[in-house]
Formats: C-alpha cells, structure tokens, sequence
C-alpha cells in the first residue's frame, strides 16, 4: 500500500463507510463494500485523479451489481448498529434518531438506481452532473431519479409506515418540502 493511499484511507474511511453503509443498511455490508472498492483501487492507485469520485462510483457500481444478483432478498433493519453510532461526531437525541431509522427504512424501500442518486446527493452533497458521472447516466435521469425518490421518501413517511410522519423528508431535500 502506498503512503498517499494509506493518508487517504486514514483520513476519509469514515465519509467512505457512512455512504457504504447508507448504499447498504448493514455496518457489516458496508464494510466489506469499502474494502472491496479499496482493493480495486490500490492496484491503480497513482493514475486515479480524483479519489473520492472513483470509490464512491466503485461503491455504487458494486452494490448495484449485487442488489441485481440478490433483488429483494436483503433485510433492512430499522435500529442503527453501534459500530456506526460510535463513529458519529457528536451524540443523536431520541428524535433524531427515530427519524434516521425512519428514513433508512424508507430508503430501503427504493430501488437500488433511485436510492444511489439520493444517497450521492443529499448526503454526499455531490452536483447531479457528477452524480450522473457517476452512475454513468445523463443529468436528467438524475434529475428525475432524485425528485421521484424525494416525492416515494415522503409518501412512505406520511402514509404512516414511518412513526413520524413528514419530519424527515423535508431534510434530505436539504430543508425544501
């Protein structure tokens, strides 16, 4: 491994494990995806210009090959894991987390493409034109992607599958309703 790589993971594993497991749902899964997406990458380490981008993009291509595989067969669960929750900065109140778990059960709902263009967005706070990089699509299937996911988020968290109804969907838009 070489000295920049090992800077790198040394500094940014925890932005790469909380988009893993946010792709994911499970600490464990998301794990082994920020493993397997840094093995792919230290071989090719020197010539990668932009690191963030080509995991995160290594990420979300491996998970949505596996969620082809696998379809619906997976299992979100709705309580954070504590290896996650330590690694957060600053404690959640009781509200806060519900709403998480709330949401995470939500975007468990969604399929893999529209759950992959939320997750780069709004929590990744990456443009639609790198997300579409990304995801190798154009802007315009991100643009439709994000705001058909943002409108199924908050149609499952007000039609009462969610325990709090409408809190959280106004903040994945970044404060829009």
């Amino acid at each position: 491994m070489t000295d920049d790589l090992r800077e790198f993971v040394r500094f940014r594993y925890g932005d790469l494990l909380r988009t893993a497991y946010l792709l994911t749902g499970s600490s464990h899964a998301a794990e082994d995806l920020v493993q397997t997406a840094l093995l792919g990458a230290m071989r090719r380490w020197e010539q990668i210009e932009d690191p963030m981008a080509y995991l995160r993009r290594a990420m979300v291509n491996h998970r949505v090959s596996i969620w082809r595989r696998i379809g619906s067969r997976e299992v979100i669960t709705a309580a954070l894991p504590d290896s996650v929750t330590r690694r957060m900065a600053r404690p959640d109140d009781s509200a806060t987390v519900a709403q998480r778990d709330e949401l995470l059960t939500a975007l468990g709902t969604l399929p893999a493409r529209m759950r992959a263009v939320l997750v780069l967005r709004y929590w990744e706070d990456i443009s639609e034109a790198e997300t579409a990089e990304i995801l190798g699509c154009s802007v315009g299937t991100v643009k439709s992607h994000a705001s058909r996911g943002l409108v199924r988020l908050r149609a499952v968290l007000e039609s009462g599958t969610a325990r709090h109804s409408g809190r959280v969907a106004p903040q994945i838009a970044g404060g829009h309703s």
